[in-house]
């Protein structure tokens, strides 16, 4: 049975406890408030389901290379996982955690890992960097396949002005106009375009664990062990 050194809730539990101790009462009222709006909707928002055939999308890697899904599934089934942006504290806890217990295991089954963000480089490419991740990071121009699996969400009022205020611009985080964000999302393509397992977290400080995602590859027995 794997066993890991921490579960990723464990992580964004520590994190909140932070927030709840260095946040102002209304910084931290507004980022539950949308969070918890985004939960309640999204059993009422449409969105792309396992068995559904994608259309052809291209992504981009930090030096302009054109990266396509029957690329990334060329030889069997990939992994992207879809997170929000490079500053995102949520996303900087998540995409370490994947990195330790995920893509040792993808890395020995010979499946393709990468990270999805609709940010621009050389933005984007910051947190591959600063995390030193073994995968791919790769840019989804203008939301486009996003949109296509049915995963974005609008800033609310509070979330767009708390970032105008910031110095934020929409174009930053997406390269667009719209105050538009991917939400976490693990996604499971099979050859010919064909999704086998997707997930979405429309609170982003609850994602999927990594023994979800083995167990849907039928890789359950092959996690990375941890000592206690």
């Amino acid at each position: 049975m794997s066993t890991f050194s921490s579960s990723l809730q464990s992580r964004y539990e520590a994190l909140e406890a932070e927030r709840r101790k260095t946040w102002s009462p209304e910084a931290l009222a507004g980022n539950v408030a949308q969070r918890d709006a985004l939960v309640r909707a999204q059993s009422e928002t449409g969105h792309v389901k396992a068995g559904d055939v994608l259309s052809p999308h291209v992504l981009l890697e930090a030096e302009g290379a054109r990266i396509t899904l029957d690329d990334l599934v060329s030889s069997g089934p990939a992994v992207l996982v879809f997170f929000r942006f490079a500053g995102c504290p949520a996303c900087n806890i998540a995409l370490p955690y994947y990195a330790e217990t995920l893509a040792p295991v993808l890395k020995a089954a010979s499946i393709p890992l990468v990270a999805v963000s609709s940010q621009p480089f050389p933005e984007l490419d910051s947190i591959r960097a600063r995390n030193d991740l073994p995968f791919p990071v790769l840019n989804d121009p203008e939301l486009t396949l996003s949109r296509h699996l049915g995963i974005t969400y609008l800033f609310d009022n509070t979330a767009r002005e708390a970032a105008i205020s910031k110095g934020g611009r929409s174009e930053a985080l997406n390269g667009t106009s719209s105050w538009e964000l991917p939400k976490p999302t693990i996604l499971v393509l099979n050859p010919g375009r064909v999704v086998s397992f997707i997930d979405i977290s429309p609170d982003w400080m609850r994602r999927t664990e990594t023994p979800t995602i083995l167990k849907t590859l039928g890789l359950e027995h092959r996690g990375v062990s941890h000592a206690a």
